[in-house]
């Protein structure tokens, strides 16, 4: 399902996930920070409600005293009526505050009822003003008051300390679930975000990939990119592009191959007519005339060279895709090859050596020796007469090393970057001796390439420096 999705498609839908995750996040902090609001403004309220009835209590326990006690003086009914207003007044307080503090004593609340009954029934009873026994009935009568306005207090006190406590007790459970749903948002969304990204970037290294192995002319391996529709449409635009390379190569490999040998058998005459005309068959020539034999002999010697390296370039390059590997000790190839170029390098006075070792490796043994073969030649006939060429061995993380060095008169700095183009000629030439083809660093080249190594010309005090990688198989 998701591989019939483009690669924009499947990004956005990414995004949006992550968006909604961290939104649904977000919201939920918002709407647990206004619940805990809501509490704390209830709270507030709740507090100040009961802090006003108790104030409200005490000033209308405080006003009935009063009253009672200015009416037993003066007997004027307005300061019964004062009690009983007070008393309405403070039992409604009362009620409020019964409700509101569902922890406190009822029997408190029962026990200032009754003090207010009792009160207000003496206040009605006849008596004569200023009796002794009626002002201490209603003291004794009053008593309980301040002492249920004083529990109360304490009651409401309480009462607002255990729903701050309550509120705390929210607020900190609800920080440590929204904090543990932000840590967990964010990690599910890092894995969301790093499991789509590497999906989604498996692909583009796969066109990566398929890209290099087209630029090194590898173009057995069918390209497949797996991921999003568009990416899928990218590798299969590839792989029509790498078989119509193949198919390019194929033609310009058998043109070569076609022209090199409709070529070599004109060539072929020419050179047996300039033999024949060298040889006087035609009758003697003059002296001009023999020269000019001679530079036209000289010339198609050239030109067949020149032919018959194409061919070798050409078989080098298609050879370079078919590798017949078997376990092969470098070292011993190595001593083989010196030795079947030993009349060239002695002719030269040059001294040939090998040092160092590395473990054997799969590689196709006949392009291998080639390869050190080519090296060889190359270095013998840079070297000075009595110089010194050598091979040297080793390995290095994971891979195979050979570094041939010789002393003679290196690669110009101008040369460097194109040293390993087929024909080309590098300014830096032996005195005295031929022009080369060029084509033998480019066959070291491609034969190392074909093994998935590496030859480079690394920098030296003198002479000139190649070193063969090549990883060993893991």
């Amino acid at each position: 399902m998701l591989s019939k999705l483009s690669f924009r498609q499947l990004l956005l839908g990414v995004f949006l996930l992550i968006a909604v995750l961290l939104s649904a996040a977000s919201l939920h902090a918002l709407w647990t920070l206004d619940r805990l609001t809501a509490h704390s403004r209830d709270s507030g309220h709740h507090a100040l409600a009961l802090t006003r009835h108790t104030q409200q209590l005490a000033e209308r326990s405080v006003a009935m005293t009063r009253s009672a006690r200015q009416f037993l003086v003066l007997d004027d009914p307005a300061f019964r009526e004062r009690y009983a207003d007070a008393w309405r007044e403070a039992r409604a307080s009362l009620d409020a505050l019964q409700q509101g503090l569902p922890r406190a004593s009822t029997q408190q609340f029962q026990r200032w009822r009754e003090a207010g009954e009792q009160a207000w029934d003496l206040l009605q009873a006849p008596a004569r003003p200023r009796s002794a026994a009626r002002q201490q009935a209603l003291e004794r009568a009053l008593a309980p008051l301040p002492e249920v306005d004083d529990y109360l207090a304490a009651e409401v006190k309480q009462e607002v300390d255990r729903r701050n406590t309550a509120l705390l007790d929210e607020l900190d459970q609800r920080r440590a679930v929204l904090g543990a749903q932000v840590v967990a948002s964010i990690v599910v969304a890092a894995l969301l975000a790093g499991g789509f990204g590497l999906w989604l970037s498996r692909p583009l290294a796969q066109i990566e990939a398929s890209i290099d192995l087209l630029g090194e002319n590898r173009l057995d391996t069918p390209i497949s990119v797996r991921g999003p529709a568009d990416l899928q449409r990218v590798g299969q635009q590839l792989d029509w592009l790498r078989q119509r390379l193949a198919q390019l190569e194929e033609d310009k490999a058998r043109f070569m191959r076609h022209i090199s040998h409709e070529l070599k058998t004109p060539l072929a005459a020419l050179r047996e007519g300039v033999a024949l005309l060298e040889d006087g068959v035609a009758g003697e020539l003059t002296a001009n005339q023999r020269e000019i034999a001679g530079i036209l002999n000289q010339n198609t010697v050239a030109l067949q060279n020149q032919i018959e390296a194409l061919l070798r370039y050409n078989e080098a390059s298609f050879d370079a895709d078919h590798l017949h590997r078997e376990p092969t000790d470098i070292a011993v190839l190595v001593a083989c090859v010196i030795d079947s170029q030993r009349l060239q390098w002695q002719a030269a006075g040059l001294t040939v050596n090998c040092e160092g070792q590395a473990r054997p490796i799969a590689v196709d043994a006949d392009k291998m020796a080639v390869a050190v073969s080519n090296l060889l030649s190359n270095a013998v006939r840079f070297s000075p007469h009595g110089g010194l060429v050598y091979f040297r061995l080793g390995e290095r993380d994971g891979k195979l090393l050979l570094d041939c060095n010789d002393q003679g008169p290196g690669v110009a700095p101008d040369d460097a970057a194109r040293i390993f183009e087929p024909f080309y000629q590098g300014e830096r030439q032996p005195p005295g001796a031929r022009h080369g083809n060029g084509i033998g660093l480019s066959i070291v080249n491609e034969y190392i390439a074909a093994h998935g190594g590496k030859l480079q010309l690394l920098p030296t005090r003198r002479g000139a420096l190649f070193r063969i990688e090549i990883p060993y198989p893991t």
